[in-house]
């Protein structure tokens, strides 16, 4: 790595440092709203079971979701934004295995 580089990427780590203290501000920032469950699942026409198998989740944690005791995280929480955007893709996926 030459020189130029290498300092680039110093002076990088150090503002990262300085945005996680707390003393500079991000350049962006990505902010991921949460999904309404509910409104996604009455848009597929399902039971909170139905749906809940369609997920692959517990219908208590469908249910927690719904009533905001709970907000989903991670790879749920892609899932249901895909499931709102491209409700056929998840058809296309699911389906097979259902029949």
């Amino acid at each position: 790595m030459n020189d130029e580089l290498f300092e680039e990427l110093l002076e990088s780590v150090r503002e990262g440092g300085a945005i996680l203290r707390g003393e500079k501000a991000p350049a962006r920032r990505f902010v991921i709203p949460t999904p309404d469950v509910k409104q996604i699942r009455e848009g597929y026409r399902l039971s909170q079971s139905e749906f809940a198998a369609l997920l692959g989740v517990s219908i208590k944690t469908l249910q927690n979701w719904e009533q905001g005791r709970r907000t989903p995280r991670g790879a749920a929480r892609v899932l249901l934004q895909v499931a709102a955007r491209h409700p056929q893709s998840v058809w296309d996926v699911v389906e097979p295995a259902i029949r």
